[in-house]
Formats: C-alpha cells, structure tokens, sequence
C-alpha cells in the first residue's frame, strides 16, 4: 500500500492571485509550506480540504513513527 506524503491545497494571496499550500510529512511530522512571503487566503471549501490534507498527514505521520 502507498502511503500519501503530499497535499496541494488552492488558495489565494491577498492580491486574489490563485497560490497553493503544500502539506507534507517528513521524518514523522506534518510540514504545511504557504506561498513565499505571502498570506494564503482561503474560501470556506478551501478550509475543508485543508483540513482534510492536515488530517490524512497527521495520520501518515504516526504511520511513518511505526
């Protein structure tokens, strides 16, 4: 089984330029990178999905500690 590492979730900067967060894990922890120097601007589905990514990392995380 392939276990997911990566979450790209849409957003928007301050300026309403489409951008994207990215969700990883690396070595057992959840890395959420946002767009460089900006502030990621999110929709009430965008939240959702972030939510969701930050979910599905947690729980890859504690299966990469195993």
């Amino acid at each position: 089984m392939v276990v997911r590492k990566e979450w790209i979730v849409g957003c928007r900067d301050v300026a309403g330029r489409r951008r994207s967060l990215t969700v990883l894990v690396n070595q057992g922890q959840v890395v959420v990178i946002s767009p460089p120097g900006e502030a990621a601007v999110l929709a009430p589905l965008e939240v959702g999905e972030l939510r969701s990514a930050l979910r599905q990392a947690a729980m890859a995380a504690v299966g990469a500690e195993l």
